[in-house]
């Protein structure tokens, strides 16, 4: 149920409508003076912010609204579970992490499906041909990301385990650099370093999150902020909305955004841009049970330290 130009009046009118549920509860706490997002330099958080969406929603209340740039998940995680940010969008994978670690968060809103821009790639010489044939090889990727996440899948879906293949956990620029050295055989990764190593080099792709599982991206906040200003986590969700309508039908604009954003050229960008979902949506008992899935392979494996239970952690704005 991804967003679409369709779609947004709806889902707006549903925003607006918990908007004005949530009138009573937010007179009772002052409005924030800062509203501290954290966000990657990758697809609709961007569009949101260079279009302001949010900024004008909570201008009216006086609270501004501060971007905080991460390089990947994991770490823009420990900085909303410490309350360094109020909000941020990650991968699937990184939340886990956190709940695991007891981290002080809540899901508010699911993304699009990472779908097609996120995959596993090999050089097109190497003489891997499948994800079976990765068995003994080196792989890259971030640790406790949506891509370590579409690897263990992928290992699994062939008939392998994650102890079959060496792991290097590197950040994406890290990894990025050992792909194209051939420090490393393949590299499971999201756009636009994606479409960055594909420009690169030739490139074959063993497998993407679209053909392997179905797993979102995921907008969340610091749990104790949520609780106090509900207000200000549904306008943000209500600006969101509005940007993921604009982006869907306006790709080349959001290719020129992310390109001015990120330096990366106009050219990759599109190709990231093109294969996006832009979207979002209501925390399904489909889409929390995807993420439960997730949360125990991870347990079972045992890269997180406790089993967890994912809707623990999702929010419910309070009721007046």
């Amino acid at each position: 149920m991804t967003i679409t130009r369709r779609r947004v009046p709806s889902l707006l009118f549903a925003l607006g409508a918990s908007l004005a549920a949530l009138t009573g509860a937010a007179a009772e706490e002052a409005a924030p003076k800062e509203f501290r997002i954290g966000y990657q330099k990758i697809g609709l958080i961007v569009i949101a912010r260079q279009q302001g969406v949010i900024e004008k929603r909570l201008a009216a209340q006086g609270t501004k609204v501060q971007w905080v740039e991460f390089q990947a998940g994991p770490p823009l995680l420990e900085a909303l579970s410490a309350g360094s940010i109020d909000f941020g969008y990650t991968g699937d994978a990184p939340p886990i992490f956190s709940q695991a670690a007891g981290g002080n968060l809540v899901y508010v809103s699911a993304a699009a499906p990472s779908g097609d821009g996120e995959a596993i790639l090999v050089k097109e010489a190497s003489p891997i041909r499948s994800v079976a044939d990765l068995k003994g090889r080196k792989v890259a990727f971030g640790r406790g990301t949506s891509a370590h996440n579409l690897l263990i899948a992928a290992l699994e879906k062939a008939g392998l385990t994650f102890a079959d293949i060496t792991p290097a956990y590197l950040t994406p620029a890290d990894a990025g650099s050992a792909f194209a050295n051939d420090s490393v055989d393949a590299w499971s990764i999201w756009d636009p370093y994606f479409a960055v190593g594909q420009a690169r080099s030739k490139t074959r792709v063993l497998a993407t999150s679209g053909q392997t599982l179905d797993v979102s991206a995921y907008f969340l906040a610091n749990r104790t902020f949520a609780d106090k200003h509900p207000d200000v986590i549904v306008h943000s969700l209500a600006g969101l909305s509005e940007a993921a309508a604009w982006a869907d039908g306006h790709r080349d604009e959001v290719a020129k955004a992310l390109n001015a954003v990120t330096g990366i050229p106009y050219e990759i960008q599109k190709v990231a841009a093109d294969r996006t979902q832009f979207g979002v949506r209501p925390l399904t008992d489909a889409i929390l049970s995807g993420q439960q899935a997730t949360a125990d392979r991870f347990h079972r494996l045992g890269l997180i330290p406790r089993a967890i239970q994912v809707r623990d952690a999702v929010w419910t704005p309070p009721r007046t």
